[in-house]
């Protein structure tokens, strides 16, 4: 049997049955309100729209997800590191809600393979398999509450896929990285910004071009500048490591 059914405007929705199976396997728990499940693998490219005028999509729970996921991490990191300062707890924090290591969780626990879009897999912008996480954090949020939402992605999500200790090892902030390299071999650092309206996407995407001493190094798409600088520096940090280090 096929997930997908033909649904409204087009756009295609989980059959119920199948979606709640796979749902059960990434949560380890019957969800309650699967309506709200359902919305949070609606990607803005597929919102379709109800007989009163509303739009359907993941983007609010999205948001809360969001908020939610930056409570739980703040909480968790406080109890695991307590004699850590506010620096290091924000640093770490920062860096497992970034958008790669989100879409990388999103990715092992198969929530490419539920969410509904209209985005094919050679579009620049990869964020929404990251951003559909955030949103089923929402959902478990509104659907179970914050106790056993953090429950969940401590256990489920973080000691399952990530390794922590390597989190902390590794600086993943690539742009102060080649900042860092750029003044201390005295060269000559450049952004270029592209902005444009993306309509399978529904919204402004930016791209950019970093340069070294005129030289391109990196290339960065995003839904925000920093998202897309942060990607272009990732690519210029691995040409500078592989190519200058010692």
């Amino acid at each position: 049997m096929s997930l997908f059914r033909k649904k409204l405007n087009g756009t295609y929705l989980p059959d119920k049955r199948e979606f709640r199976s796979r749902l059960n396997k990434i949560l380890g728990f019957q969800p309650g309100n699967l309506e709200l499940y359902e919305i949070a693998f609606i990607h803005r490219s597929a919102t379709f729209t109800l007989s009163n005028g509303k739009k359907v999509n993941n983007e609010r729970l999205e948001y809360l997800g969001d908020a939610v996921l930056d409570a739980i991490l703040s909480d968790y990191l406080f109890e695991k590191f307590p004699d850590a300062n506010e620096g290091f707890l924000t640093k770490i924090r920062s860096r497992i809600v970034n958008r790669d290591v989100l879409n990388h969780l999103a990715l092992s626990m198969g929530i490419n393979k539920i969410l509904v879009s209209r985005v094919n897999s050679s579009h620049p912008t990869k964020n929404l398999y990251g951003d559909a996480f955030e949103a089923l954090i929402g959902s478990v949020f509104l659907d179970r509450g914050f106790r056993k939402t953090k429950k969940l992605f401590i256990k489920n999500v973080l000691n399952k896929y990530l390794d922590l200790d390597l989190i902390v090892k590794t600086d993943t902030d690539y742009k102060s990285l080649v900042f860092e390299w750029v003044q201390k071999n005295k060269s000559n650092l450049i952004f270029t910004y592209n902005e444009e309206y993306d309509f399978i996407l529904k919204k402004s995407v930016f791209s950019t071009i970093l340069f070294i001493d005129k030289q391109k190094f990196g290339e960065g798409h995003g839904s925000s500048k920093k998202e897309a600088e942060q990607e272009a520096s990732s690519q210029a940090w691995k040409r500078l490591k592989d190519n200058y280090s010692s």
